[in-house]
């Protein structure tokens, strides 16, 4: 994998305009917000919270986009996380969810600032007349100093409308809202050479851009079981960096992992802008 470790100057300019944008989409997984069983873990919440407000203080607009709702649900109703069906996970959602925005209610106000709930599906993305008005809501919400809280509505989701990962949804977002980064926080701390849970020597990649199909590669390869996630979020990272934004995707434990990343610090993995300099 002679190339797979890229350092050179695009990352460089890349790092560079990741920490020059204006909008961010931060996407936090199920993992980066509940504990070993699964409940809500208010540290977890209050350091992402504590992360986004760094980056607002900046006078950047942020919009999260947040797992966690079915999660929160199992721990609130000490459920056997195994035992779920299709519907129980509905439902769950519809309980977990409620205490997730209690809980990021009360952390983001700690600065002062009001938060919003916005529940997608496949149809809000794709249906003109919805997506025009789910962007002036979003739009409408940053004017007024709101941080947009989105997430997939999963109590009424069928296999027809559902968008099938909060990954492709922040994705999907950013390209919406002409957003100038992307940032997934994960449990893994970027893209690697191998598994990291099971391969000490794997090495993490820092930067994508040519060697896209190389890395895609290494990925489809590696990811097995929980660590199968990493496909989607390659996938998404890469929509948004051929749109013309960069993406990054890093640890969401690591120590003020996103006002590193306003600083311009090597922070996970990057992926290059494809033709960002030609978008008008």
């Amino acid at each position: 994998m002679s190339n797979a470790v890229d350092t050179g100057p695009d990352a460089t300019t890349a790092r560079r305009t990741a920490a020059d944008a204006e909008r961010v989409v931060v996407k936090a997984g199920t993992n980066s917000l509940t504990d070993d069983e699964s409940n809500l873990d208010d540290d977890k919440l209050d350091k992402l919270v504590d992360d986004i407000a760094a980056l607002r203080a900046r006078g950047k607009e942020v919009l999260l986009v947040s797992s966690g709702a079915v999660g929160a649900g199992i721990g609130l109703l000490d459920l056997d996380e195994d035992r779920e069906t299709v519907e129980e996970s509905q439902a769950l959602s519809t309980v977990g969810q409620g205490r997730l925005m209690h809980r990021y209610t009360e952390s983001f106000g700690r600065y002062d600032t009001q938060v919003a709930q916005l529940l997608l599906t496949q149809h809000d993305l794709e249906d003109p007349e919805r997506y025009t008005n789910l962007q002036n809501t979003i739009e409408t919400l940053f004017e007024w100093g709101v941080v947009p809280i989105v997430n997939e509505n999963d109590a009424v989701t069928t296999a027809e409308i559902r968008i099938g990962d909060n990954d492709m949804l922040s994705s999907s977002l950013a390209v919406g809202i002409d957003v100038d980064l992307l940032v997934t926080l994960t449990d893994v701390g970027g893209v690697y050479t191998g598994n990291p849970k099971h391969d000490a020597e794997a090495e993490r990649v820092e930067a994508v851009g040519e060697n896209y199909d190389e890395i895609q590669g290494l990925v489809d390869e590696t990811a097995t079981g929980a660590f199968g996630g990493i496909q989607t979020k390659v996938q998404g990272a890469r929509k948004v960096a051929e749109h013309g934004s960069p993406a990054i995707i890093a640890a969401s434990d690591a120590p003020d992992v996103l006002e590193r990343v306003a600083r311009g610090e090597p922070v996970g993995t990057i992926f290059l802008p494809v033709n960002g300099d030609d978008d008008e």
